[in-house]
């Protein structure tokens, strides 16, 4: 696995929205979870049951600051990787696990067209991405989550939820979101139309935000 930054590469074709501005996208998760990141993140991971030796797809990665969550629980000898559209995201990611030592391989690719084998990892992750992404692009999404979860694989998906309450809908213009129509908790729907089960959802303590979980039948 590899951890060098790649300042030419080009960011991927995709119909999703692409942030370029990396340096400025933890601020701006803080901002957005009123300073409730890091719970929201081991709220996460907790909801995966990442156990040592599993392999992690964290979906969306930005940064990495999850992913790195990701590989402290799969341990050493867990597989983790991140993958994001944004060449700035990857650069800042890939950057973020080597000051810190951990073994992750970022990728630079759509959710839409995932460059892994059917049934590779035991947990999908994916935090704040799938509401840049049309309805069209969220079914095409998750029918890659569910082709390279293994059998009995668990997705966690955290996102914003479409606001219903004057303070979420007050957020939700102050972070340019004012017209989202649909949110986190509409993607059981969705992702019950691709096969997986057992499927929750549960709004966080922040507001706005709400996480999904879901497995692959075993």
């Amino acid at each position: 696995m590899t951890h060098g930054i790649h300042t030419h590469a080009h960011a991927p074709q995709t119909e999703g929205h692409t942030i370029h501005w990396a340096k400025y996208y933890d601020l701006t998760v803080q901002l957005l979870t009123l300073g409730q990141s890091k719970k929201l993140r081991a709220w996460t991971i907790d909801a995966a049951q990442i156990r040592a030796g599993d392999s992690v797809l964290d979906v969306g990665c930005g940064t990495g600051e999850l992913t790195r969550l990701a590989k402290r629980a799969a341990g050493e000898t867990g597989s983790v990787f991140g993958i994001d559209a944004s060449p700035e995201m990857i650069e800042v990611a890939r950057a973020n696990a080597a000051d810190e030592k951990l073994n992750i391989e970022f990728r630079l690719e759509p959710i839409e067209q995932l460059s892994f084998a059917d049934n590779s990892f035991d947990v999908v992750l994916s935090s704040l991405m799938m509401h840049h992404l049309p309805d069209n692009l969220k079914r095409a999404g998750l029918r890659e989550i569910y082709r390279v979860l293994k059998p009995g694989g668990r997705v966690v998906i955290v996102d914003l939820k479409s606001p219903d309450s004057g303070l979420e809908r007050f957020i939700s213009h102050l972070m340019a979101h004012g017209g989202m129509r649909r949110g986190v908790q509409d993607l059981p729907a969705l992702m019950q139309e691709v096969g997986l089960v057992n499927l929750e959802f549960r709004a966080a303590r922040a507001p706005m935000l709400g996480r999904v979980r879901g497995e692959k039948r075993a």
